[in-house]
């Protein structure tokens, strides 16, 4: 895998961790070009994946081609998901053109119209490669894409600082992987993929042809398309009725200025100020993560350049499994960093380790057995997934932690524990509590079905938690919240007014 100059040079045995073959079909070196399919990484820029594609490009001596599907028959599709995708892919539309590079944007018009698009390229290629992302319906898909192919189909583990495969197994908790990851993470951290992978490349590796029967048969996405024109966006069979959010537009652009802002205004308050909704002190980056338009690597080199840091003070620092002071960075930056890296790729590696990450099976023992001993416990009052979903409860801290969800497509991360906290409270009994925290977050929140948003989901449960004192009704061991305590404990005043419903209006007789 080679990188730019503004990268370090990956080490065999980290690339090795990174790059594997999904099937065993041989490499064509007499192929027209080397495909790479842009399924996760979403970018052009910070990717292991687009390095390995333009290193095996000038390897074979063949032009790169680059192909971005956007399925329309998968779960929760809606303008919300569609939207930001597509604006996305605007931006590597923009950024691939103007490096000399072909880039093939397709979207389905109708569930299943691309099948055998991928084959149809990989009949012309040298091999292809792919993003792996251990998540949602991608590993299947890959996976079945690697048993049909004739050509070499390899993936490339761009989700994190650690590698997928640089843990053996599904840490327990944030304590004990934090210990883990200050062990192992140094190396890791001295390999970044290339800031500017298309900044110079060869003449080889530009100009591919697309085959025409391909074009003619799976167009292009329109100009329309991919600026998710609303009319244009109305012609798919999606869920119209989730509405994409303007003031959160996707893409790699919209990322890199939100960081920007984020550096500049609010990391030097993460630390005190992220908890409350009030300081708005959050990153916001989390749907550009999910989606692949922003890197994680991105993330933390902006965040060490602004305390004029390299990582190389930690690559020998001993392990003290501590959340605070092992970087040697400002208090904003230290917790921010255990937020980017520790806790999503805790996420991300349990995902990776568990195939069944999304389901009950997957809670600790001691958190299946306390729920279930107390599932048929009285409920003080029970809600529908309608009136939940309508935020019609008593209860106006989780209506308005409910509305912004419908209304932004996010819920801040405080009041998302507690959101999810009152879900289990309100539902008949655990596992329905579960079904209904899935079906609401995966439809409206952007970083819905993301290894990371399934770890919050599944910690309201117990998962990456221990057990509580006392044994109460309902939660059993599983530690309790409640809105009155959290209108005590969090700054929360302009939240609600914003979030509350307006007040009825008067009728003139």
């Amino acid at each position: 895998m080679t990188t730019s100059k503004q990268a370090v040079t990956i080490d065999p045995a980290i690339r090795d961790l990174r790059v594997t073959a999904v099937n065993q079909a041989p490499v064509a070196t007499r192929g027209a070009y080397v495909l790479y399919w842009m399924i996760a990484a979403r970018r052009s820029h910070h990717s292991f994946a687009l390095d390995h594609a333009i290193a095996r490009a000038v390897e074979l001596g063949r032009p790169l081609i680059v192909f971005e599907p956007l399925r329309a028959g998968y779960p929760w599709a809606s303008d919300r998901m569609h939207a930001f995708v597509l604006q996305g892919m605007a931006d590597n539309a923009a950024a691939f053109a103007a490096a000399g590079v072909t880039y093939h944007p397709y979207v389905e018009p109708t569930p299943g119209h691309g099948a055998g698009l991928l084959a149809a390229l990989a009949r012309d290629a040298c091999l292809v490669v792919t993003d792996e992302q251990p998540g949602f319906f991608l590993p299947r898909m890959v996976a079945a894409a690697g048993a049909k192919l004739a050509v070499r189909l390899e993936q490339v583990d761009g989700n994190g600082i650690l590698p997928l495969r640089g843990s053996a197994r599904a840490w327990p908790s944030a304590a004990v992987f934090r210990r883990h990851l200050q062990k192992t993470l140094g190396p890791h951290l001295m390999a970044r993929p290339s800031a500017r992978p298309l900044a110079k490349l060869g003449k080889q590796v530009r100009g591919g042809k697309l085959p025409a029967a391909i074009s003619a048969r799976w167009p292009a996405a329109s100009p329309a398309l991919l600026a998710a024109d609303p009319a244009a966006l109305a012609l798919l069979p999606i869920d119209h009725a989730v509405r994409p959010v303007p003031a959160l537009p996707g893409g790699a652009k919209a990322a890199e200025a939100l960081l920007e802002t984020f550096i500049d205004e609010r990391l030097a308050h993460y630390g005190d100020g992220h908890n409350h909704p009030d300081d708005d002190a959050a990153s916001g980056l989390s749907p550009y993560l999910h989606f692949g338009q922003i890197s994680a690597h991105d993330v933390a080199e902006r965040v060490w350049a602004a305390a004029d840091w390299d990582p190389s003070r930690v690559a020998h620092a001993k392990a003290t499994g501590s959340r605070e002071g092992w970087w040697g960075l400002p208090p904003g930056s230290e917790s921010f960093l255990d937020e980017l890296i520790t806790w999503r790729e805790l996420g991300y590696g349990f995902c990776f380790h568990r195939a069944d990450y999304d389901q009950w099976s997957s809670l600790p023992e001691w958190a299946q057995a306390t729920l279930t001993e107390h599932a048929s416990d009285p409920r003080p009052v029970r809600y529908t997934p309608k009136q939940l979903e309508a935020a019609e409860t008593e209860d106006p801290v989780w209506n308005a932690a409910q509305r912004q969800l419908v209304s932004e497509g996010r819920i801040h991360n405080y009041l998302r524990m507690l959101w999810g906290k009152k879900i289990l409270e309100w539902s008949p009994n655990p596992k329905r509590a579960l079904a209904t925290l899935i079906e609401l977050n995966n439809k409206y929140a952007i970083d819905g079905r993301d290894p990371n948003s399934y770890s919050g989901i599944f910690w309201t449960l117990g998962r990456f938690d221990r057990p509580w004192a006392p044994n109460r009704p309902i939660f059993g061991c599983i530690r309790y919240m409640s809105s009155a305590s959290t209108l005590k404990k969090l700054r929360l005043k302009q939240y609600l007014a914003r979030w509350s419903p307006p007040p009825a209006q008067g009728r003139l007789l």
